[in-house]
């Protein structure tokens, strides 16, 4: 009778984990549930690429605020490779608060816990997650991490999700830095967007509230028509493939 007590004890905080309903975690976009007790989410790094991004959504299921934290936990790395995260509200255009490989020095590592950062996720919100990889010049390899959603005290995993990355090591190219530039600011009944490359690139606007107004791509240069927003301040998401997203902001003035 001991030895099934102390399999119980044991197992529970297992179980706990795997019964854990009020968390689900998807890739952006997706409805796969990817918590704990499914299978890893596996990425092919490309042989010439540089930084890679998995954005995930993390839902509150409960029917309580919650303020989570995220904890990552490198379960077998190559050496060299880095690795950031950025963790933030649905809400925010700026994609939450980015730590990079040289703030994340421990294993684990836990984002911190202070007002400044963390943040409230009512129920039915969700919280965006967006770890990023970088595999070092020329060494090949695959990677396992995990990423815990964590309580507000750091102390507590609540569920999690896996990453496996697999990098073939090749000739990284290096892209010069995109750049946009955006005239008028502020703007009226138009503005221009033009950009230092002539590669694809998405864009997102967001009120200032983070509703999602318009979202397409360009090639060189796009003409907005902002005739029709109310006068305030928007943001503009950028992302483009081998370079980090970046957010700038315009004012509309009519």
């Amino acid at each position: 009778m001991r030895k099934i007590y102390f399999l119980l004890f044991l197992l529970l905080p297992l179980t706990l984990l795997k019964a854990q309903d009020n968390i689900s975690i998807f890739i952006e976009g997706q409805n796969t549930d990817l918590s704990s007790g499914a299978s890893p989410y596996a990425v092919n790094a490309p042989s010439s690429g540089s930084t890679i991004d998995v954005p995930f959504e993390v839902h509150n299921n409960s029917a309580v605020l919650q303020r989570w934290r995220i904890t990552r936990k490198q379960l077998s790395v190559p050496a060299g490779w880095a690795d950031g995260v950025c963790w933030g509200h649905s809400s925010d255009p700026f994609g939450g608060s980015c730590y990079s490989s040289t703030q994340m020095n421990t294993n684990p590592w836990t984002t911190p816990g202070g007002a400044a950062v963390l943040f409230d996720i009512l129920p039915g919100e969700y919280g965006k997650m967006k770890p990023d990889f970088n595999p070092a010049d020329g060494v090949s390899g695959f990677a396992h991490y995990r990423y815990y959603i964590t309580n507000s005290s750091g102390m507590s995993y609540l569920d999690s999700v896996d990453v496996l990355v697999d990098y073939v090591a090749g000739n990284k190219i290096i892209k010069d830095p995109v750049s946009v530039t955006m005239v008028p600011n502020p703007a009226d009944d138009y503005i221009f967007l033009n950009a230092n490359n002539n590669e694809s690139i998405q864009f997102k606007i967001t009120d200032a509230m983070g509703a999602i107004l318009m979202k397409e791509q360009f090639i060189s240069s796009k003409k907005i028509n902002t005739s029709e927003f109310r006068s305030g301040v928007y943001f503009i998401s950028f992302e483009a493939p081998g370079i980090k997203s970046f957010t700038r902001k315009i004012i509309v003035r009519h």
